[in-house]
């Protein structure tokens, strides 16, 4: 039996050796909580100021501007309610894009019952942000612009360091989740001129329920976590020791990798993306190509088939991929990207995205060429009968 062909990389990522390596003595003998004065707890303390420090360097940011949090959806809703609300003096206006994750998306609809005004800037038929169209949506009572860096459905990388721009001209606090681009697109905070930026770690081959939120020195914000002074009293719960530890250790190694895992990564994109153009008739290929691209998202449409019938096929076959986000896997509902790209839903039902990593290799990437087609055009057959 071969071994199974894995991804999925955008829904999670295997644990770096440098992470695991920097966890392990948390696992074990080394416990102590980074709260505590005693020597245990100076330790400890000692091992999340050298992640934070470590994710800092990153993104070009101060140490003492990383907070950390239990992943991507915590920090999300950290920036958005906790901006919001200690700015809403100032305005009760957000502006976000569509196809956000649901971290953001939901959040916002909820704001939206506390009062607050939010306006979901549509994109174009590539998952696209106009950085004029978040210009012409400002208003004076606008208090937060959040645009994610890169779409984690379809790939589509966002224009964050022209919006960016434009946020700091009207003086307008500016997020950016970069979850699913850090590693695979250069990050600085002064770049983008971010406020906030979240972090995620098991999307860099970190552990999972650990992640990290960016805050500008001298922005204002409310915690979303009561109860300890953790965290400069921003963040309360005790420190997720080997967690951190782990975050600290895999984002160093995959900045360190970053120049030629993308290269190759990119070349075994584009090799997949041509294959099943090439051997499979009516497909589409969802997002932008090239260098607007994430390195490692392939997102295509079947027309004629069902998307989780195909994923049950590929599953079989050893192939493991998915529909979309896994935040989402099983909800009765369409993608709200594909949807606001403008995907009709006969294209939409038959979606499949399938994201590569550092271990992904040619003879994978062929493998699932030699599957796919055969697989697409069975379901057809079975369909159409």
């Amino acid at each position: 039996m071969r071994d199974r062909i894995y991804l999925d990389y955008a829904a999670t990522t295997p644990l770096g050796n440098a992470a695991r390596t920097a966890m392990l003595p948390w696992l074990g003998d080394l416990f102590g909580n980074a709260s505590s004065v005693h020597g245990n707890g100076r330790e400890a303390r000692k091992a999340c100021e050298k992640a934070r420090k470590q994710i800092a360097e990153a993104i070009g940011a101060e140490p003492n501007e990383i907070y950390f949090t239990s992943g991507g959806s915590e920090s999300d809703n950290w920036a958005v309610k906790g901006t919001a609300f200690a700015h809403q003096k100032a305005g009760n206006h957000i502006i976000t894009t569509a196809i956000e994750h649901h971290a953001i998306l939901n959040t916002c609809k909820w704001l939206e019952k506390q009062g607050f005004s939010i306006t979901y800037l549509p994109v174009d038929e590539e998952g696209w942000i106009s950085p004029e169209q978040v210009e012409k949506a400002i208003t004076n009572r606008t208090i937060l612009i959040s645009v994610m860096t890169a779409n984690n459905e379809i790939g589509t990388i966002e224009p964050v360091d022209e919006i960016g721009k434009i946020a700091r001209h009207y003086r307008i606090p500016f997020h950016t989740d970069a979850v699913q681009a850090i590693g695979s697109v250069p990050i600085s905070c002064q770049n983008t001129g971010a406020d906030l930026i979240s972090l995620s770690a098991h999307k860099f081959y970190g552990p999972q329920g650990v992640g990290a939120l960016y805050i500008r020195s001298g922005l204002k914000i409310e915690p979303l976590i009561h109860g300890g002074n953790q965290e400069r009293g921003l963040r309360a719960g005790t420190n997720n020791v080997a967690g951190i530890a782990g975050m600290g250790a895999a984002i160093s190694e995959c900045m360190e990798a970053a120049p030629n895992v993308n290269r190759s990564v990119r070349e075994y994109r584009d090799r997949l993306i041509r294959g099943i153009i090439e051997r499979v008739p009516d497909c589409r290929l969802n997002g932008p190509e090239g260098d607007r691209r994430l390195p490692g998202n392939c997102h295509f449409s079947f027309d004629g088939i069902e998307g989780e019938a195909l994923l049950l096929r590929l599953d079989l076959a050893g192939i493991a991929c998915s529909g979309g986000s896994a935040c989402t896997s099983g909800s009765p509902s369409p993608s709200h990207v594909l949807d606001a790209i403008g995907l009709n839903p006969s294209m939409m039902n038959g979606s499949l995205r399938i994201t590569l990593g550092r271990h992904t290799t040619r003879d994978e990437i062929d493998e699932v060429l030699n599957v796919l087609p055969e697989i697409v055009q069975q379901l057809r057959c079975m369909r159409g009968s």
